[in-house]
């Protein structure tokens, strides 16, 4: 795919008293607000909020992926240890395969800040031609995270076959080796 070809991002936030409209979804717009300063490249936006429950979850990711033609799904919610936290068990059950780094990276960045991170159960996966990346339901700890790692997710992109992604260097420095890269 080509320099200047739209990205869709999916953002699916998971959680059971956003959905009741019991608060309102902080998470969902702080990944917005992420993707509006990083990236360099035409982008847009598909968003999704679900109850916290597997098959809602799964339904959720395989419609940005197969009819909403997301490249990019970054979820939010569900990846701790309560009974209700099954974003992870949706996403690996809808990947063909499983990216452990971006799990174990998440995990080593929120150990800067909190002991708890490593009650997370973030994970990454891929879906046809499509990343998904589970995030925690922080706001702040969203940003932290979204920081680091995403310089990783233009060049996952691009080997899986999406639009060609680019960021402000000045927020996120995205990788590719020399000879993936576009002028």
């Amino acid at each position: 795919m080509g320099t200047g070809e739209l990205c869709r991002f999916g953002i699916l936030t998971a959680s059971d008293r956003a959905s009741s409209g019991e608060y309102e979804d902080l998470s969902g717009p702080a990944i917005e607000d992420f993707l509006r300063e990083a990236l360099s490249s035409p982008w847009e936006i598909v968003r999704k909020l679900v109850y916290d429950e597997k098959t809602l979850i799964e339904e959720a990711l395989i419609d940005l992926v197969e009819v909403e033609g997301c490249s990019v799904i970054l979820t939010t919610g569900g990846t701790g240890p309560a009974i209700r936290d099954v974003t992870p068990e949706a996403t690996i059950s809808v990947c063909g395969k499983i990216l452990p780094g971006f799990g174990e990276q998440m995990r080593a960045i929120s150990l800067k800040y909190v002991p708890t991170a490593i009650l997370s159960r973030q994970t990454a996966g891929i879906r046809g031609e499509a990343l998904i990346i589970n995030l925690p339901g922080s706001p702040r700890s969203i940003k932290e995270i979204l920081g680091e790692i995403f310089a990783a997710v233009p060049y996952c992109v691009d080997l899986i076959g999406g639009p060609y992604i680019t960021t402000d260097s000045e927020v996120v420095e995205s990788f590719r080796p020399l000879h993936a890269r576009r002028e």
